[in-house]
């Protein structure tokens, strides 16, 4: 099985990656630029390739889905790549803000682009469900900043494209996962969660032979989720929003 995780140089996207190495998967990863790219090869002996792109850009992310065709098709697709709570407010190169930016549209254009797989997997949170589907307001400039706020908004685009993509493309096996709040880079020293379980269900979506799609996982159980994720309306003007602001249609 070919798979691609993003964001796989630290945290869980490393340690997905390391597991499906070790089950004899062919492991193609991700960072933001050469440097990232080098760094998570070295982390990942027995990964086959590692592919550059900065997801804060909409033309780098596109080149990202251009490197990831020209490698060859994937089996799976492990949408990994994010940024935390911590941040502060800032735009992109292309004026947009950036944890929006990173962690919701960059999984949309690439999804959209990458030629279509047979399983994609999308690394949401439990935070999740305090996000708001905020169409008059994405980009975080007539709402007070906070920074946990625009993480569980994308957190809860994540699991809006999930769901979309397993409505739309039903030969797809589409899912979310919430893996914990675990002792990352990210998530932080004193996160409570069991390290060792946050890679366990992603590595199960990538090889089960369950038919299992359109839902949204925690430690490998189907998990509540925010009322709004299953409204296949708030899902299709979501996915507007995104093409609008990138000109690709998924």
């Amino acid at each position: 099985m070919r798979v691609l995780v993003t964001g796989s140089a630290d945290g869980l996207g490393r340690m997905v990656a390391e597991r499906l190495v070790a089950e004899g998967h062919e492991v193609v990863l991700h960072g933001r630029n050469p440097a990232r790219a080098r760094d998570a090869l070295a982390a990942v002996p027995g990964a086959s390739d590692a592919l550059t792109g900065e997801l804060a850009s909409i033309d780098e992310t596109k080149d990202l889905a251009r490197q990831a065709n020209e490698n060859g098709r994937f089996d799976v697709v492990v949408h990994n790549a994010a940024v935390g709570e911590q941040e502060p407010r800032r735009e992109t190169v292309d004026g947009l803000e950036h944890v929006f930016a990173i962690n919701s549209l960059a999984p949309y254009l690439l999804t959209a682009l990458i030629d279509r797989p047979d399983r994609l997997i999308y690394l949401s949170s439990g935070m999740h469900e305090g996000g708001q589907v905020a169409f008059d307001d994405l980009q975080w400039t007539r709402r007070r900043w906070s920074g946990a706020g625009a993480y569980s908004d994308s957190k809860l685009h994540d699991v809006l494209i999930a769901f979309a993509v397993a409505r739309r493309w039903p030969e797809v096996r589409s899912n979310a996962v919430d893996p914990g709040w675990v002792a990352t880079r990210m998530g932080g020293r004193g996160a409570p969660g069991d390290l060792g379980q946050g890679p366990e269900t992603q590595v199960w979506l990538a090889t089960t032979d369950d038919p299992v799609t359109g839902t949204y996982f925690y430690h490998r159980r189907p998990h509540r989720t925010h009322p709004a994720a299953t409204d296949p309306a708030v899902q299709d003007a979501f996915l507007t929003a995104c093409e609008q602001l990138t000109g690709v249609r998924l």
